[in-house]
């Protein structure tokens, strides 16, 4: 099977006539837009025909944008050296914060129309767009005058936008020197990272000691793009009007602070337990002072979990189609169509994501496929992702946007799916494999994630003071794992550079992406045992539920499934489910 998607349906190339004729069309849009805002926005005559028409050309103009910029991101995370690629992302940056002075002028005056409720009322497209607008209004109060949104946005494009990119270029061009079979090599950071979840034990350190001692020839220039992005938020979030900057994420996210307090609350009751887990761990692996961090995604067991590209794409499509044929087909759609790419190599990012491309109804995935179980479930994660996006294309382009929190459900769900499948014709054997992949992987979204929420936490607090150093970056890193992971993990081999690796640090748009994990994994585990109870009458609601998410908040999205998301006894039930694996796990 091929390993590599195509982007063919997207342009041919960056020198296709479609391509160029779109970035043209791009600039006469832009020209367009600036123009009819600057004349329409003046007074409120006309108001109802105004926001139609700006709507209807809003959803046209979205999908040229994310047409364009996708081919372009898309390349260069399998090339980050794709010259061609980045400049014109760069490009598409520079020419979108020309909108920037007119977006808030729109804003501002959406956020000025007095009876904007009456207007939806008479108007069957307004009505489409009910919540697109009325969370404009509700943001327009954070708005900056016109002319210092304009000079804000074409400051990212040589600020944060830049400071990502240059993570993202030392890390997927990072070679690490290791010895592997007596032969000194140097390798690619995400092909080193993949080791730590190889059979040999004497592999997994030696990999997590060189991926460290790896990390010294970039940490300077890492830390300098978090603390160049991190700085520019807090100013930014200052600017606007927030307390803090978790509160800009927590109106990004259409969430409330109530449920992210009882989410956490019930999370950091749950430590122990996990502790439990990982002490036992280390004790099966022969560790007497908790889990060494290289430990952390050892494979145990004896069983033979390894499969094929292929295999893969059988094991998963099959067991998707247990809980629908729609998904089911879906996820062999995805595997024969190569929207895929998922072999490793050298100018390649690491880790794994979707792309939903809502313009073509279509998605791209990207992993680093290794053969093993973890990495069959990733796939399952990410194909998650790309059905939640199929379940959107019937949606209007602005109502297909969803909040970071709700967007890590289906992908939870779909692996829940896969590692309860497996567990079913599974011997005892690879029963113990499959329970404690699942664990392991738990582990990582409550327990490492609360961790990194801690550690952005503390380094935004000490940012506002001046930047923080690599050292001071280490300790804070090493600080959260202690206070969450606590006897879990042995305190000799802890990861102080796990801020240099994990992108989501690494976008001003984007901050706090880590409890959005374990929002989704508690969510889904609440809607999984829903699903068990009820069967075939779930899925429909299921459907009907991720075709909401880009039109509604969080709390009303769950309250079609029933479920009260600021109560801490929901969070609770949840993770009672984890607690009921890991008990099985420690009598194995």
């Amino acid at each position: 099977m091929d390993m590599r998607w195509s982007l063919n349906e997207i342009y041919t190339s960056f020198e296709s006539d479609a391509f160029k004729n779109d970035m043209s069309n791009l600039d006469q849009s832009i020209k367009e837009n600036i123009s009819w805002v600057e004349t329409n926005c003046k007074n409120y005559d006309n108001t109802k025909e105004k926001l139609e028409e700006y709507l209807k050309s809003a959803n046209v103009f979205e999908h040229l944008v994310h047409r364009l910029y996708s081919f372009a991101s898309l390349s260069s995370s399998v090339d980050v050296k794709n010259e061609v690629a980045n400049k014109t992302m760069e490009q598409l940056s520079n020419k979108l914060a020309e909108l920037a002075k007119t977006e808030a002028l729109f804003e501002k005056w959406v956020g000025g129309i007095d009876d904007l409720n009456n207007l939806i009322e008479q108007s069957n497209v307004l009505k489409v767009h009910s919540f697109y607008l009325n969370e404009i209004k509700r943001n327009a109060s954070y708005l900056l005058d016109d002319t210092q949104e304009e000079v804000l946005a074409k400051m990212k494009t040589t600020g944060s936008t830049a400071w990502s990119k240059l993570q993202g270029n030392l890390t997927s061009n990072l070679l690490v020197d290791i010895e592997v079979d007596g032969e000194n090599k140097q390798l690619p950071l995400s092909v080193v990272r993949n080791m730590a979840y190889d059979k040999d034990s004497k592999k997994r350190k030696k990999a997590y000691e060189a991926e460290l001692e790896s990390y010294k020839k970039i940490d300077e220039s890492v830390a300098a793009s978090l603390n160049g992005i991190k700085g520019e938020v807090i100013t930014e979030s200052k600017l606007r009007g927030y307390s803090t900057p978790l509160a800009v994420t927590l109106q990004k996210s259409r969430m409330n602070e109530a449920t992210l307090t009882a989410m956490m609350e019930a999370m950091k009751e749950s430590l122990p337990t996990f502790r439990k887990y990982f002490k036992k761990k280390a004790e099966l692996l022969g560790h007497k002072n908790g889990l060494p961090f290289y430990e952390l995604f050892a494979p145990m067991g004896e069983a033979n979990m390894t499969y094929t590209y292929k295999e893969a794409r059988d094991f998963i499509v099959k067991n998707f189609s247990t809980f629908s044929k729609k998904l089911g087909d879906y996820s062999a759609h995805a595997f024969d169509s190569n929207w895929i790419d998922a072999e490793p190599r050298k100018g390649k990012r690491g880790g794994a994501f979707c792309s939903n491309l809502h313009y073509l109804k279509q998605s791209r995935i990207l992993s680093n496929f290794n053969g093993s179980f973890s990495n069959v479930t990733t796939l399952a994660h990410e194909l998650g992702h790309g059905y939640h996006g199929s379940s959107l294309v019937d949606e209007i382009s602005l109502n297909s946007h969803y909040p970071m929190p709700i967007a890590e459900t289906a992908s939870i769900f779909c692996e829940t799916i896969v590692t309860n499948a497996a567990l079913k014709t599974a011997s005892k054997e690879e029963s113990f494999v499959i329970l404690e992949n699942d664990i392991q992987g738990n582990a990582q979204v409550i327990v490492d994630i609360m961790s990194r929420f801690l550690f952005e936490s503390k380094v935004f607090e000490e940012r506002k003071e001046g930047s923080v150093s690599v050292e001071r970056l280490k300790e804070i890193m090493l600080e959260a794992q202690k206070e969450t992971y606590g006897d879990g993990l042995d305190p000799e081999y802890l990861h102080p550079y796990m801020w240099i690796c994990k992108p989501h640090y690494y976008s001003a748009g984007y901050n706090f992406y880590n409890f959005p994990y374990a929002f989704g994994l508690l969510f889904s585990k609440g809607l999984y045992a829903e699903y068990l109870k009820r069967g075939d009458e779930f899925v429909k609601e299921y459907d009907n539920l991720l075709a909401a998410t880009g039109k509604n908040n969080l709390i009303d999205v769950a309250k079609m499934m029933n479920i009260d998301i600021t109560s801490k006894d929901f969070w609770k039930s949840s993770l009672d489910l984890i607690a009921k694996d890991i008990e099985k796990f420690m009598n194995l």
